[in-house]
């Protein structure tokens, strides 16, 4: 079905029809209900606590070992994302991920190269949407930090790191 389809649908019903429907779809899915109550009472800085959260818990768990899943991670970028934040927070969530990966890098020796791969393709992503808004100067402080922890570790990984930066980055090169 398309969105015209739809939009005609919801032009057809009355009031109370209406009402009716939301009401269902917000009783029948968890995601329906999670974006009508953030529509109704929006409160961005308690979302990306929620999902940055979610992306601590990948590398930094109250209990158990880390799980590194850089798919979790993404999900919860893309469902932030999907809630039209400001793109100060959404830099904020993004940056988290080669954060903290670059910090398990640092206090943990060598990794696989998949982790280095899906850490600078985060990085990247970052750095590309910081760029995008002109956000660097707010982060750069965190982004220094990324670089500076990425220094230990083998398999490219500082030299990529400092690729990706320098190819977005508004700042002068050293």
């Amino acid at each position: 079905m398309s969105k015209s389809e739809v939009k005609n649908y919801i032009k057809s019903l009355e009031r109370s029809s209406l009402e009716g429907l939301v009401m269902d779809l917000y009783s029948a899915r968890k995601e329906a209900k999670e974006y009508l109550e953030y529509v109704i009472k929006p409160d961005d800085n308690a979302k990306l606590e929620e999902y940055r959260k979610i992306i601590t818990n990948e590398f930094f768990p109250s209990r158990g070992d880390a799980k590194l899943r850089f798919s979790v991670c993404r999900k919860a970028v893309s469902e932030f994302k999907s809630l039209d934040p400001l793109p100060e927070l959404l830099a904020d969530l993004m940056l988290s991920i080669p954060e903290y990966a670059s910090q398990i890098a640092d206090e943990c020796g060598d990794m696989w190269e998949q982790f280095y791969d899906a850490a600078e393709n985060n990085f990247k992503a970052a750095m590309k949407f910081i760029s995008q808004h002109h956000l660097q100067s707010h982060f750069q402080q965190r982004i220094d930090t990324i670089l500076h922890n990425c220094e230990s570790s083998g398999w490219g990984f500082p030299d990529t790191m400092w690729d990706i930066y320098y190819d977005y980055s508004d700042m002068p090169e050293e």
